[in-house]
């Protein structure tokens, strides 16, 4: 159902002069769109400092009636009107009137305009300048790719449907080396990616047929840049997902403030489809993307794979919401050198860490050093099968996480570090673990209270996970600390306007 939120008040209100308590007020929908037979539900807030008696609703065509109302002589509370439109295009009005325990009245009017709305199918290559606007829904037949020197402007409001697939089959959104999005949603009206399963329509902000376990039902965003990136013996790479006869997916190059367009106030949802056995696709995908490219205030919602992965590049990112992924919440691959500032994950069931974090893989661009900045990272252990963990750091990772509060896991899950034994377990391994004591990988004002750190072989060949030195552990305890963080994390309500806080999944 549509859910319309309250904005405009109208009243008109008979009194009694011996009766100097006020009557009725309302706070009713503004001028809508629905459409054409579809159940819709409209609130109105009332304040009845008479105490609430009854309510009767009146429309000019379609049907409606009282779903809730207020408790009798209530002060205040809603009415919620579910109303279903004709099956024509046109306008019609609703009227609410409320009376109070005094008989006082007030009458409050909503326009509505029903129409149908146009479904575009996207398939294939892209070319030139596309406008996608938000009367129309949008519907990805396979791999859509917006080749280089393409624009795609994508209207606030937008709705953007994946049709599911599988395998090079997938329904993805990329956008090439040298392309441009230009995604720019808000609060009120954000940019929504989903899957064809989900009932939302345009103006929504959500639908009834879909859940937080509704996974991998399309492919997910990619973004490709020319920004440096660290694979072996290489300054660019195919990104995972494409075959390799697909040029369009390569990704990397020397232009670190390479500019792929804005993405702001975006919520991508129920992604991830599966491309081979144990590879799936990201929410969101970013390989060797630019700092010059913006990116604000992103959901990211039951996705299959990862929730957001950084394949090197220099990017910024700012306000980022992660729930109920299958995978890990943020994965840092390739040496990716910019700064996630401001996230929010909400683990759910079977998913693994919420960081996973890999350094540099080649010589090449091998000195880039992210920051993850400002996050809490919560746990659900109520959840089936939860086998999440709090941040795996592996394969030479190295750059800052700091001001991170970790909280609602099951106590003792832990901070991974990985070490790399060259010989029989001799104390000062290599990887993660020396950029740890190296001061190139920093934990500072990081909350993990209940939790705790724990140094594990990634050679176990040379030295087995429970023979590692209990010196290194030391040496990692004493470089991971848990403290306090400060006020630099951002207030839930940061998150207002996605799907994780309208089904109350942020703590």
């Amino acid at each position: 159902m549509l859910a319309i939120a309250a904005m405009l008040t109208t009243s008109f209100v008979a009194c009694d002069d011996e009766d100097e308590t006020a009557g009725p007020s309302i706070v009713a929908p503004a001028t809508q769109s629905v459409k054409i037979e579809s159940t819709n539900e409209l609130i109105f807030d009332v304040t009845v400092p008479g105490g609430y008696k009854s309510a009767t609703v009146e429309v000019t065509g379609g049907s409606a009636e009282i779903f809730s109302e207020p408790a009798a002589s209530a002060s205040t509370g809603e009415i919620v009107v579910e109303y279903v439109s004709e099956g024509t295009e046109g306008d019609e009005t609703l009227t609410l009137v409320v009376t109070d325990n005094a008989n006082k009245t007030q009458t409050s009017t909503v326009n509505i305009t029903i129409s149908a709305f146009e479904t575009v199918v996207v398939t294939g290559q892209l070319e030139g300048t596309h406008n996608w606007t938000s009367d129309k829904i949008y519907e990805l037949q396979g791999r859509v790719i917006l080749k280089d020197e393409g624009v795609l402007n994508i209207e606030a409001g937008t709705l953007i449907k994946g049709q599911e697939g599988t395998g090079v089959n997938a329904s993805t959104l990329m956008i090439a080396r040298g392309a441009t999005i230009n995604a720019q949603g808000t609060e009120i009206a954000p940019i929504i990616f989903t899957s064809v399963f989900d009932n939302i329509l345009p103006g929504q902000k959500s639908g009834t047929t879909l859940t937080t376990s509704d996974r991998g039902k399309w492919g997910g965003l990619v973004i490709l840049g020319k920004a440096p990136i660290s694979v072996s013996g290489a300054t660019e790479a195919q990104i995972e997902g494409v075959p390799a006869s697909e040029t369009l997916g390569l990704y990397g190059g020397d232009v670190a403030n390479d500019n792929s367009g804005t993405l702001q106030y975006v919520s991508i949802r129920h992604g991830g489809s599966i491309i081979a056995e144990g590879s799936e696709i990201n929410g969101l995908t970013l390989g060797g993307v630019g700092s010059a490219t913006t990116i604000s205030n992103i959901e990211i919602f039951g996705n299959e794979d990862d929730g957001v992965e950084f394949f090197g590049g220099s990017v910024n990112v700012t306000n980022i919401l992660i729930a109920y992924q299958g995978d890990d919440a943020i994965d840092i691959d390739q040496a990716y050198s910019g700064t996630v500032d401001g996230f929010y994950v909400v683990h759910g069931g079977s998913t693994d860490e919420g960081l996973e974090i890999d350094g540099p893989e080649g010589s090449v661009n091998a000195t880039g050093r992210f920051t993850l900045t400002n996050g809490t990272i919560v746990g659900d252990p109520s959840q089936a099968g939860d086998a999440s963990s709090l941040g795996d750091f592996k394969s030479k990772a190295q750059g800052t996480i700091e001001n991170v509060m970790f909280k609602g896991y099951t106590a003792g899950k832990k901070i991974k570090i990985a070490a790399s034994y060259a010989t029989a377990c001799a104390p000062g391994s290599a990887n993660a673990f020396s950029n740890l004591v190296d001061d190139l990988l920093i934990f500072d004002e990081v909350d993990f209270t209940g939790y705790v750190v724990d140094v594990y072989s990634a050679s176990i060949d040379n030295c087995a996970e429970a023979n590692v030195p209990t010196a290194d552990q030391d040496a990692a305890e004493d470089k991971i600390i848990s403290s306090s963080v400060t006020n630099g994390i951002p207030a839930t309500s940061t998150w207002d306007w996605s799907l994780t806080k309208e089904k109350s999944l942020i703590q």
